[in-house]
């Protein structure tokens, strides 16, 4: 996991949308991010995935009452899509589980590990206060 990027990007094509912190805007997420993506033509896979994923961490362990998460799609140059799903829970960080070879999955975190098993980057950005923002990358290949 990363704390943050230092290489800076530029950006191509955006998309954000609010949604409710709950199981149905988790699911929403995924099928507006696939539909997204369809519109920029690129590839929903592993993306979807990874946008399920984050968005049912923000529902279920970043949910605060009566606050929404925010869905962010990025492609960026060169060839870059970024996933960004903010929460209102800042103090709450993402950890990942720690999984061993014949033990059986326990506990919290084992998404994140098919995040990053699927993305080529993933990391946390703290703030602005209450909030933090999880993140994903992944190489979309040399455009053209």
């Amino acid at each position: 996991m990363n704390q943050e990027i230092t290489a800076p990007r530029t950006q191509l094509r955006q998309f954000t949308v609010p949604l409710p912190a709950t199981r149905r805007g988790a699911r929403l997420a995924r099928l507006l991010a696939t539909e997204q993506l369809r519109s920029w033509e690129l590839p929903f896979d592993p993306a979807r995935l990874i946008v399920a994923e984050l968005a049912s961490n923000a529902a279920v362990h970043g949910r605060v009452p009566g606050r929404s998460f925010r869905l962010g799609l990025i492609v960026t140059a060169p060839a870059t899509l970024r996933i960004e799903v903010t929460d209102a829970r800042g103090e709450q960080l993402p950890s990942r589980a720690r999984v061993t070879a014949g033990a059986e999955p326990t506990g919290s975190g084992l998404g994140l590990v098919l995040v990053e098993a699927l993305a080529d980057r993933w990391g946390v950005r703290t703030g602005p206060v209450p909030c933090k923002t999880v993140w994903a990358e992944l190489d979309l290949g040399t455009p053209g």
